[in-house]
């Protein structure tokens, strides 16, 4: 006599669950993955923000009143450029000729409420809306330094 050959129900209902445990697992961790390596965006287009307003400072002993444009515009000599960038909209505020903020806003939906800002001290805060999908996800505000992780990690 022949055994019939095959997987049983149980056998079966085992694997789907394994596989359901492990994608539970997995699925948000990488969604948070790639939600950090959205976040270097802003960073870095921040700090290269940074150095063309000291360069200018050196250059003309003050910040650029005209604040920051996006490329492919006009730029005029009181102003930075920067090349606008795909996840976060850049503002510069220049409220007199030796003190200014840099920030960047998230357009993301996937981040939307979380701002980096940066000023001619260094100081970088992060700062996240409440209620918003990124304080949803587990970011929270830090005034000292850029949220790169859940729960106000730097």
């Amino acid at each position: 006599m022949q055994r019939p050959t095959g997987f049983t129900l149980i056998e079966v209902m085992v694997t789907v669950a394994i596989v359901a445990i492990l994608a539970a697992i997995a699925l948000p961790n990488y969604t948070d993955y790639v939600r950090r390596g959205k976040i270097q965006e802003a960073t870095s287009a921040l700090l290269a923000m940074r150095v063309k307003a000291e360069q200018y400072f050196q250059d003309n002993r003050q910040y650029p009143t005209g604040g920051c444009v996006a490329l492919p515009a006009v730029v005029t000599p009181t102003q930075i450029s920067y090349t606008p960038l795909a996840r976060f909209s850049i503002t510069c505020t220049v409220p007199d000729a030796t003190h200014y903020t840099i920030q960047a806003d998230a357009t993301d939906g996937s981040m939307t409420g979380l701002r980096f800002t940066i000023n001619e001290g260094n100081v970088r805060a992060t700062t996240v809306t409440s209620g918003s999908t990124i304080e949803q996800a587990g970011y929270t505000s830090n005034p000292n330094c850029w949220t790169i992780k859940k729960g106000g990690q730097c």
